[in-house]
């Protein structure tokens, strides 16, 4: 009876605490199609017939949305893959150093990764202007690569810190170099420990609004700049349509989690620790 209940606690737990996430995106599923708050009445209700076509509106309010949509996914697609790219083999050098300075300097890649963007955005935004990668595609890429880099050293060093070294030191023995070593051995280990990285990286660069702002003016224009232009006071702010266009952005998002489903669920099941270092 007591395991009945405490189930049931937790169920009941788990079902108000997803509740609570996704309340704010059932918010703007009713926004999207129309069915909005009216707060002059009393008690609150909700207003509007729903209809499908805020989402052909889309197009309207905010003419290059489409084009704005494909940037911000090849951006943080080619960003994300950059920044795990950069971060496996540092995070490998990491975890097998000997030396005493490398928990040190794990730890600030961690402080890296949790200064705010602006700390970024100065030099990046100089770099990219005296090599004439200002409003292009590519300064984007990079700079949102190069922000999200120390945080990807930082988690797959996690994830490599606790394989065991033995295979490692086979392949050595029966003469691999360390790209193969990298490729042939480390790499499918940690497959999904890899694969929720560049989620992880994805999502980050994705949302990133501060260094596409400050980096382009108006050629190159990502999904979190557009929807910006939404809260603006040069145009009048139609709730159903802002909402449409945010539901219509969360599709590479949603698409990205499905594709790496079954990745993500091995990941979830190595709890950190499971293995010891070899």
């Amino acid at each position: 009876m007591s395991t009945r209940r405490d189930a049931f606690l937790r169920f009941a737990l788990l079902a108000v605490i997803t509740g609570g996430f996704l309340f704010p995106l059932a918010w703007t599923g009713l926004a999207s199609l129309g069915v909005v708050p009216d707060n002059s009445s009393r008690p609150p209700s909700w207003t509007g017939p729903a209809t499908l076509e805020h989402f052909a509106e889309i197009g309207l309010a905010e003419p290059t949305f489409w084009q704005e949509l494909a940037t911000s996914t090849a951006a943080a697609v080619v960003a994300a893959c950059l920044a795990v790219a950069v971060g496996f083999p540092a995070a490998f050098a990491l975890a097998r150093s000997r030396r005493r300075g490398s928990r040190t300097l794990t730890q600030g890649f961690l402080v890296l990764a949790s200064l705010p963007v602006m700390a970024y955005v100065i030099p990046l935004s100089d770099i990219s202007r005296r090599l004439h990668l200002i409003d292009t595609l590519a300064g984007v890429t990079l700079s949102e690569a190069a922000v999200t880099a120390p945080l990807a050293v930082f988690v797959l060093h996690g994830a490599l810190v606790q394989l065991p070294t033995d295979w490692e030191e086979a392949a050595v023995m029966d003469g691999a170099g360390l790209v193969r070593i990298l490729v042939r051995v480390v790499l499918p280990l940690v497959t999904p420990s890899v694969a929720a990285t560049l989620v992880v990286m994805f999502v980050l660069d994705w949302n990133m609004l501060l260094v596409p702002l400050v980096l382009t003016s108006g050629d190159v224009k990502t999904i979190p700049v557009a929807l910006s232009d939404f809260f603006t006071f040069e145009r009048e702010l139609d709730w159903p349509t802002a909402a449409a266009a945010l539901l219509v952005s969360l599709a590479p998002l949603a698409l990205l989690v499905a594709l790496f489903h079954r990745a993500l669920e091995s990941f979830a099941l190595q709890a950190p620790g499971s293995r010891d270092i070899g």
